[in-house]
């Protein structure tokens, strides 16, 4: 989903920019840029450049209906919170480089396809680790696969919301056209979020910044009981 600026005022435009700018700012604050690991660094750029092509593979019924995976798991878990938003910065700002968007539009498609997303799988993320057993199973089955299709799902709503409130198309419109597509394709997003996920923490573990070997693998059973 990539909302066109026509369809809302100058002053949503530029505020949701300059708010997109601002918590960008802080996120690259935030990034331990000299701790980097070079080999995983350079396994998240590859993934920004995946992540912009499989943007670009889309389909759509009409301007700011558009369907299309998101891949905002994968790069949360792989990066962290905070690399993840200025990841996808960058992807939609070459999407919308290659003529698919709206310059202006950028800080309000960046709140709904970056911030919200990454914020919910971080969110699950935290409350598996913090409620529930370090499986590896869990790890993938809830914080990759039913967090990312939760994440397409939740921003494929907030998009149809936003529309509606703008009154860009009608709410009936939007609820019997578009709103079973985005929940069909939250399947897909978590079935690849998943096995995504699963082959890189079996073959690629040093480029998943939220996996941890002795969280996950280490036996913590103890041998008394």
């Amino acid at each position: 989903m990539n909302l066109p600026a026509a369809f809302f005022p100058l002053w949503v435009q530029w505020s949701t920019l300059l708010a997109a700018l601002g918590l960008l700012g802080w996120a690259a604050s935030r990034v331990r840029w000299r701790g980097l690991d070079h080999v995983a660094l350079n396994a998240w750029l590859g993934a920004c450049v995946l992540t912009m092509a499989m943007w670009m593979m889309k389909g759509g019924l009409k301007p700011g209906l558009s369907f299309h995976l998101l891949g905002a798991a994968i790069l949360t878990l792989m990066m962290g919170h905070w690399l993840a938003l200025l990841a996808l910065a960058i992807v939609l700002a070459g999407v919308t480089a290659y003529g698919a968007g709206d310059w202006l539009a950028l800080g309000l498609n960046f709140w709904l396809m970056a911030v919200l997303p990454v914020t919910l799988v971080s969110t699950v993320l935290r409350l598996t680790q913090r409620l529930l057993p370090p499986n590896l199973f869990i790890y993938v089955f809830v914080g990759a696969f039913l967090a990312g299709g939760a994440s397409l799902f939740a921003t494929g709503l907030a998009g149809i919301a936003v529309l509606g409130m703008a009154g860009a198309y009608p709410w009936d419109e939007l609820l019997s056209e578009a709103l079973p597509f985005y929940f069909l394709l939250s399947w897909s997003e978590a079935f690849t979020s998943g096995l995504i996920m699963a082959i890189l923490i079996v073959y690629r573990p040093r480029w998943v910044a939220t996996f941890d070997d002795s969280r996950y693998l280490d036996d913590n059973s103890d041998p008394g009981a």
